[in-house]
């Protein structure tokens, strides 16, 4: 029976049942966009499964994509670092690929860069926090492309566990806010986000990360 919760916003309650977006066998209900295997077909996939875990090697760079298009949801994930620590990032609200460098899909990037976890990146699709000019930066450099100010940080750098230990990410995306928590700390909230739906995408940029969880629970409100 999948796990079930209950989480309120506002005045208005809704109900929620857990699936896995990862079998534990293969990459069935995901897909691949990795430009190198455009140019070099012998280029090795970045997205494996090994031992039960989904696994982002790091490189050729790209991304591994759900076929569904997800609105209204809590997604659970969790992951480690499985050498030195880097780069890694889950994408929502994805739409068209390759929209930035050519690389990212058009999406908001919730960032697992070590030491940075929890941070937004703004890939042609935007969003807005508190305190919004002190954490991004002058408002006539904001942007979601180019040499743009794209990075909005985290509230707080110090929720990641050490190295080699698994960190729970948990992102919750409803309308058109988004909330993050990083092993149990709220560390972003954002709101006026220009998309409130899409695919979901993990990164392979430079390192390898394990992912054991990846728990996507979709939000309906409860029949009145």
């Amino acid at each position: 029976m999948p796990d079930t919760w209950i989480s309120t916003s506002g005045d208005s309650t809704f109900q929620v049942s857990a699936k896995s977006l990862f079998n534990g066998k293969d990459l069935t209900g995901w897909h691949v966009d990795v430009p190198q295997l455009d140019k070099d077909t012998k280029a090795r996939n970045p997205f494996v499964v090994r031992n039960g875990y989904l696994v982002s090697l790091g490189t050729p760079e790209g991304h591994l994509i759900t076929d569904a298009i997800y609105q209204n949801y809590r997604l659970e994930l969790e992951y480690r670092f499985t050498a030195k620590p880097g780069n890694c990032g889950a994408l929502v609200h994805v739409s068209t690929p390759r929209a930035l460098y050519e690389m990212f899909p058009k999406s908001i990037e919730v960032q697992m860069m070590h030491q940075n976890a929890g941070d937004f990146w703004c890939i042609q699709e935007d969003i807005t926090v508190p305190d919004m000019e002190k954490r991004r930066g002058p408002k006539k450099d904001w942007g979601v492309n180019g040499d743009k100010l794209r990075r909005i940080p985290n509230l707080t750098d110090g929720s990641e566990k050490p190295l080699g230990q698994w960190n729970a990410l948990t992102i919750e995306c409803l309308n058109r806010e988004i909330k993050v928590w990083v092993n149990q700390d709220l560390v972003n909230h954002g709101y006026n986000a220009t998309a409130q739906q899409g695919q979901i995408a993990l990164q392979a940029e430079g390192s390898e990360v394990e992912f054991r969880k990846v728990l996507l629970t979709p939000i309906t409100k409860l029949s009145e």
